[in-house]
């Protein structure tokens, strides 16, 4: 009896066991078939674009839409790069900040934006010619000689100068020989600047291309500081980080000064100014110590002014 009881629980144990195992063939049948279908991985890929992708083109849309990028690379035009200002392109290209506001039609002249591309020379300017316009000699004067012989003395003499003498059937005198005065040198009309020394103080640091683009003249508070030629002024203020309240001259379309680490300003913006005049006053705002850094440009490059001023 005792063993008849225990042969039937075993034999029911032994059903619930298989029905188990059953059970668990089946779930995992139905796994191994929802393998196939990845449903997650279906929608993933039902997107049309991956993120990344999207992003690199709202950068190059982005680029694209920048003002004039249709013109960056051509000669004439400057893409503009992190910490550029207005006033350094100017500088930098000789020109009037105003005509690059105008020029490019900016709305605010304190926001240009890195990578925009502006013009930088005049709409009818050729920009290669802009580029190769040869650096001239300075100016040499012709003066006429003085004659190699004297003219004699007394009234008869005064006579003779006063009216060209009467023609007579004599053989005339044989013409003074004068030595020829030396050929000008042709120079293009903006080469012809009459410099001068816009400070009387001494040379403290000569031009260098990468460390001084001009010359340091010292001095006292307060000293004068001139135009060094006839021009206008195309800039008068303190926004140029490094020079101080600066001033800018421009002399024509190839030449204009710089003056910076001014005290005082004396003249202003789009004033006409004449050689000589005092423009400023010597100060050491953005400097170490009291002095004048004084530039010349020539098409926007700094170029020695002690090749151009007169000898001292």
């Amino acid at each position: 009896m005792t063993e008849s009881m225990d042969f039937g629980l075993n034999r029911g144990a032994s059903r619930r066991l298989g029905v188990v195992v059953a059970m668990l063939l089946v779930l995992l049948t139905g796994c191994a078939s929802n393998k196939n279908r990845a449903p997650v991985e279906d929608r993933v890929a039902s997107v049309p674009q991956p993120a990344a992708s999207a992003a690199v083109g709202t950068q190059a849309d982005a680029a694209a839409a920048l003002p004039g990028a249709e013109n960056a690379g051509k000669p004439g035009y400057y893409t503009v790069k992190p910490g550029d200002t207005l006033i350094r392109l100017s500088l930098d290209n000789g020109q009037n900040w105003r005509d690059l506001v105008k020029w490019n039609k900016l709305d605010n002249p304190n926001v240009i934006e890195v990578g925009q591309v502006l013009r930088v020379i005049p709409p009818e300017a050729d920009p290669a010619v802009a580029a190769t316009r040869p650096v001239t000699s300075p100016r040499v004067e012709a003066r006429p000689l003085e004659r190699a012989a004297a003219t004699p003395a007394g009234s008869a003499a005064s006579a003779s100068a006063a009216a060209p003498p009467a023609s007579t059937a004599s053989t005339p005198a044989a013409p003074v020989v004068t030595a020829a005065p030396p050929a000008p040198v042709v120079r293009e009309g903006d080469e012809d600047v009459n410099w001068m020394w816009p400070a009387v103080g001494a040379v403290i640091v000569q031009f260098d291309e990468v460390r001084s683009k001009g010359l340091v003249i010292s001095g006292k508070a307060g000293d004068p500081v001139y135009a060094a030629a006839d021009g206008r002024v195309v800039y008068a203020g303190s926004g140029l980080r490094g020079y101080g309240n600066l001033l800018i001259v421009k002399h024509n379309n190839t030449y204009l000064t710089a003056y910076a680490h001014n005290q005082a300003l004396l003249v202003k913006e789009d004033q006409v100014v004449r050689r000589g005049q005092r423009i400023a006053e010597m100060g050491s705002t953005d400097a170490e110590r009291v002095q004048l850094h004084f530039e010349i440009r020539r098409l926007g490059k700094p170029v020695d002014p002690a090749k151009l001023l007169p000898t001292r």
